[in-house]
């Protein structure tokens, strides 16, 4: 069964269809350039009701010690998202220091872009692979950029790896049967506008991952 995680939740509203539609993981943005921008004790009490039914994410963008000392704090999550340019390195002393498991985003346009997670493979609870965004692009993420799929065919990671970037519920179960990939994520594709989650899209993107 293929486990979803959606990301970049700002409502009680979307928190509630993300759970009631089983989602596996839901995740909290903490990128100020980021339309789906949340204070820590505000993701905090947005994830009080996913504590024990999904594991809950903070998604973060190169943050700082303080950063994430104040995350732990305020949300105390299962899993750090890192979507930024860190090292294995700083991955090591992120996992340390917050005791939390860690996923690495990484971003992809050419199967040499997959063999690069190799650096992380081992290191991290998931590693998660997401479309390239443009050389322009003012977030490193989150703006449904697709890649070809078929690069993660047969790929095999020490853990389950998640696929990301332009998935919606009209495409995830082609994604699927595609990339192969275990467990998937969505931002954007369950957006009525940036930043504005849908719950009826939320529910209609975690059906289709279940018929894929």
């Amino acid at each position: 069964m293929t486990i979803t995680k959606i990301c970049g939740l700002s409502t009680p509203e979307t928190v509630r269809a993300a759970l009631e539609g089983k989602a596996g993981l839901v995740g909290f943005m903490f990128f100020a350039a980021s339309p789906r921008d949340v204070a820590p004790d505000l993701a905090g009490r947005l994830a009080a009701p996913a504590r024990g039914r999904a594991k809950i994410v903070a998604v973060t963008v190169d943050a700082d010690d303080a950063a994430l000392d104040r995350i732990m704090r305020e949300l105390n999550p299962d899993l750090i998202q890192l979507h930024g340019r860190e090292t294995p390195n700083r991955v090591r002393e992120i996992a340390q220091r917050t005791g939390a498991g860690v996923i690495k985003n990484l971003p992809v346009a050419t199967a040499g872009d997959v063999d690069a997670a190799r650096a992380f493979d081992g290191l991290v609870e998931h590693l998660m692979f997401e479309g390239r965004p443009a050389p322009d692009a003012e977030r490193p993420g989150g703006a449904g950029q697709a890649f070809d799929w078929s690069l993660l065919a047969g790929r095999r990671f020490e853990r389950p790896h998640i696929l990301a970037g332009g998935l919606d519920p009209w495409n995830v179960a082609e994604a699927v049967h595609q990339s192969g990939a275990p467990m998937v994520d969505v931002s954007s594709g369950v957006e009525r506008g940036a930043g504005l989650k849908d719950p009826g899209l939320i529910s209609a993107f975690l059906d289709a991952v279940r018929r894929a």
